[in-house]
């Protein structure tokens, strides 16, 4: 083998065929691949090109078989390019430099063809290898700012994680060194930013923009078109309805301010807002804006129900006690795979949790009123802070029908369901039927002599006219639920079974 080696950069010639404008035609947008330079140049130097990087795996172009200790000399940085001549052919090899300060290169590009290199094919390689370093330089930095991006998206969604089962110290910590003040609060509102699936990365970093580095922003674990946002910042409310504001399929739904303990709560109050939001012209809605049933009750008799409702769980251990309590409030108002996806845990251990809590409270979930009325006592006892609930007076004995019998919510449930009679169809009679049966049109239909498809669109009918979702479990039919029971329509659903003061006698919801 003969050749030299060391051999340094020339000046370039620009000759009349024009490969200099060719090869920069390279370095426009849309045409940045490494692949079609290398391409490119074996056709320029009629020869075989191979762009290797510093462990000799081939990125692009053709294996060529090269001695390995000059190439390694190459890829060290020890030489920066080699000419060499091997029996019938000639080899060009030319260090493709690192993004960074390492004296080791990126990689190798090396040429081979059957004719010695003339001044311009030299040329052509030397400034090939500049372009190629160029792209892989941006292809690098590209990749360090995606994985930069994941790495805070992940962190993103981890402290939202933690806020969901009250792991308030945690989520600070993690959020200090990131985002500085973000949660040195005592509470905050959630927001739910809904899109086109397709859309959500460009609407997430819109949401970023919009909220200042003011907010926490998260792409939903478990549905594709959503973007949480966390916010202690009363402005966020203005600045995401300018962001949905005259945006097709874009729409917005928050909750009241709450306590940081309560993350999971708020997020549910902005789904219920975001179903509201679909009916309003304005595409969005936050979740004070409409009357609540249990803002109807007796405050005094709804916090005292709501803590005989849950007193099995008093002696659990606190975390153990508020991990079952954060993922039993996420399970009633989701699907066990979507609670579970929000809280970075699997779905079998969703449903153990809530099988732990049903067997505690003596109860089963799969009735629709007892999923209404569990989903009151929880959602209660979680916005019930340690010093209100500390000067809160104890009535005793209250029941779920005592909390329903008021007539300010009887007069809410009237108004409510009132609107279905308007419509032709019998949509109050199906909807009742199909509440009695745990949401089951095959069942219902049979109960009704109709087809199971006319139980679902009236169901679906139902939804506009009362501007909530039923056909997704959550607050919205938990509400719709409580109206019924209000009302009479629907038997009250037994809680407590029995009186902790007189063991012997049973108590009803």
């Amino acid at each position: 083998m003969a050749g030299r080696a060391g051999e340094g950069p020339q000046h370039p010639a620009l000759h009349g065929d024009g490969w200099a404008e060719r090869l920069l035609d390279h370095l426009r947008p849309g045409a940045r691949d490494p692949r079609r330079v290398v391409a490119w140049l074996a056709g320029a130097v009629q020869g075989t090109v191979c762009l290797q990087d510093a462990d000799g795996t081939l990125l692009a172009g053709t294996r060529i078989p090269l001695d390995a200790g000059l190439a390694a000399d190459v890829a060290a940085g020890r030489i920066s390019a080699a000419a060499v001549q091997d029996d019938d052919r000639h080899l060009r090899l030319v260090a493709v430099r690192a993004p960074d300060s390492r004296p080791a290169a990126a990689g190798l590009l090396a040429v081979a063809r059957a004719t010695p290199f003339d001044r311009r094919a030299a040329e052509i390689v030397t400034h090939t290898a500049g372009v190629v370093e160029l792209l892989l330089r941006e292809r690098e930095l590209t990749a360090a700012g995606h994985r930069l991006r994941r790495a805070a998206a992940d962190l993103r969604l981890a402290i939202l994680q933690l806020l969901m089962v009250e792991d308030t110290v945690s989520a600070r910590r993690v959020a200090a060194g990131l985002w500085p003040g973000l949660l040195d609060t005592d509470s905050a509102s959630v927001y739910i930013v809904e899109g086109h699936p397709a859309e959500r990365d460009g609407l997430a970093e819109d949401c970023l923009v919009v909220t200042r580095g003011q907010a926490l922003v998260v792409r939903c674990p478990a549905m594709d078109g959503h973007v949480i946002v966390l916010s202690p910042v009363p402005a966020t409310t203005e600045r995401l309805r300018s962001l949905v504001d005259g945006r097709p399929g874009t729409f917005l739904g928050g909750s009241v301010r709450q306590s940081l303990a309560q993350t999971s709560t708020a997020y549910g109050q902005a789904v219920s807002a975001l179903a509201v939001a679909h009916f309003r012209p304005d595409q969005a809605a936050v979740y004070a804006e409409r009357t609540h049933p249990e803002r109807l009750m007796d405050p005094d008799a709804l916090h005292a129900w709501s803590a005989a409702v849950l007193r099995p769980l008093d002696t659990l251990p606190h975390h153990t006690r508020a991990e079952l309590l954060a993922t039993t409030r996420l399970g009633l108002e989701f699907t066990a795979v979507s609670a579970a996806k929000v809280l970075g845990v699997s779905r079998n251990t969703v449903r153990a949790r809530m099988d732990r809590v049903e067997a505690l409270l003596g109860v089963d979930f799969s009735d629709l009123t007892v999923r209404a009325a569990a989903h009151l006592a929880l959602n209660t006892q979680a916005s019930l802070t340690e010093e209100l609930a500390a000067g809160l007076p104890r009535p005793s004995g209250v029941r779920l029908c005592d909390l329903l019998a008021g007539p300010a919510l009887r007069a809410w449930a009237h108004d409510l369901l009132d609107r279905l009679d308007r419509d032709g169809r019998d949509l109050r009679g199906t909807l009742r039927a199909w509440i009695a049966v745990g949401g089951n049109a095959e069942r219902a239909a049979h109960d009704l002599g109709v087809h199971a498809q006319t139980v679902r669109e009236h169901v679906r009918g139902a939804e506009p006219v009362l501007e909530r979702q039923l056909l997704a479990a959550g607050t919205d039919l938990y509400e719709v639920v409580l109206a019924h029971l209000a009302l009479g329509d629907l038997a009250v659903p037994v809680l407590l079974r029995a009186n902790p003061g007189q063991p012997d006698s049973p108590v009803h919801g």
